[in-house]
């Protein structure tokens, strides 16, 4: 063992089981073993004063004595402030991988331990949506990479790449022969990216790192489009509905559209409606679990006359064709009956809601009254304790829904709609 300024030279010059010393920085050395590598190293002691050896790197591509000795100064400076870069380094071998932490998210979201913004649990359809983008897309482009080691660029870069389609194919699901379809895009990307923001926050939580690498991602705009049914649009609905009836498709399914379409509900909520959440006598629901909370909906005539027609069982309202769960084939149903109007590719059940509320809208009702029917955000603390739908309530989802069956075809002409001033 000697102590002089590292070079070239003396690297060159070492045999094999002789370190040498660095005269400008004590700590810093290069050693060689038995094989022909030489490897630059640093001897120092922790704040607790136990003695630790740090291999910076083999000599040679990317190190060399200058670059070498330059890093040993920056680690002798965080020696100094308290770290310990052989400890960091031998935690980083061993922290788990981006796949292992999504495993631990998914496992603690589904037994309930995670808790949303309204402090409840994540519902079963969110949590599907979530393990659909782990699957295909985070664990395919991240899923390798170790927890620390993840940085803002491979966020940037996952986003772009979820963007540009580099996820998208065929793949199989749970379902007997189930394939989902992945296509990615823009809103596919900025939508996961928020839950790999989520699911990093649960890593700094678990303390696998010391920050969230999302932060400071810039998204794509979401692009939801605020897309409503044209007048035209509303009679192909009523056409479709009625070739359906003729075809014999599932009358349950049938008159489940023709629901959403006089109420403004979402798909998820009328497919799970139960008959003991329903007050026929006072037109009233009482949603005990939706995305906003609890909520009390009014029922106009129209939709109780679609309750009306369907027997009651004490279970779902709109029964599947098989099975006790709620209907799975909805969508594929809707897909069908659209086409028999029919109804341009991007009229989905959803576009039923924000027609329903642009309509009520273009009646004249005030944004609460439109909340309160559609149980959008932004009720009062009061509606906590409401237990049925008040008398304007019931008038105003009378006024829509009527309306809505006119556009449809689904009364005769002549009904007259009075505008509130």
């Amino acid at each position: 063992m000697s102590s002089k300024r590292i070079g070239l030279k003396e690297v060159r010059a070492l045999g094999p089981g002789e370190t040498i010393w660095d005269a400008a920085v004590p700590s810093f050395g290069a050693r060689r073993q038995k094989g022909p590598a030489v490897a630059y190293v640093l001897k120092f002691r922790t704040a607790e004063g136990r003695q630790r050896w740090h291999t910076i790197g083999r000599h040679g591509a990317p190190w060399t004595p200058e670059m070498a000795r330059e890093e040993a100064r920056r680690l002798l400076g965080e020696v100094v402030r308290g770290t310990d870069p052989s400890a960091d380094r031998s935690a980083k071998r061993t922290a788990p991988t981006v796949a292992e932490l999504c495993d631990l998210y998914y496992g603690d979201a589904e037994a309930g331990r995670l808790l949303t913004r309204r402090k409840t649990s994540k519902k079963a359809s969110t949590l599907l949506t979530d393990k659909g983008r782990i699957q295909r897309h985070i664990i395919p482009l991240l899923g390798r990479l170790s927890v620390p080691a993840v940085s803002r660029d491979d966020i940037d870069a996952f986003m772009h790449a979820v963007a540009d389609g580099k996820t998208a194919g065929r793949t199989k699901t749970a379902k007997k022969r189930g394939l989902a379809h992945v296509r990615g895009g823009r809103g596919t990307a900025s939508r996961t990216v928020g839950l790999l923001g989520a699911i990093f926050t649960y890593a700094v939580r678990k303390r696998m790192r010391a920050d969230n690498p999302v932060h400071g991602v810039i998204r794509f705009a979401d692009g939801m489009k605020e897309r409503r049914l044209s007048d035209a649009e509303y009679e192909a609905l009523g056409k479709a509905i009625r070739e359906a009836e003729a075809a014999e498709y599932w009358p349950y399914a049938i008159e489940a559209i023709r629901f959403l379409a006089l109420t403004g509900w979402r798909s998820g909520e009328a497919l799970g409606l139960q008959w003991a959440q329903i007050d026929l006598a006072r037109r009233t629901v009482t949603l005990t679990d939706t995305k906003t909370g609890k909520s009390v909906r009014p029922l106009s005539n129209g939709a109780c006359d679609i309750l009306r027609r369907l027997p009651t069982n004490g279970g779902l309202v709109f029964r599947a064709s098989r099975g006790e769960g709620p209907m799975s084939g909805f969508r594929k149903i809707w897909d069908r009956m659209a086409k028999l109007g029919p109804l341009p590719g991007d009229v989905t059940p959803h576009v039923l809601r924000h027609s329903f509320a642009s309509l009520a809208s273009d009646l004249g009702y005030s944004e609460p009254t439109i909340a309160a029917m559609v149980g959008h955000k932004g009720r009062t603390i009061t509606s906590r304790y409401v237990h049925s739908a008040d008398a304007v309530l019931l008038a105003a989802a009378d006024a829509v829904a009527d309306r809505t069956a006119l556009l449809m075809g689904e009364v005769k002409s002549g009904v007259v709609v009075k505008l509130r001033k």
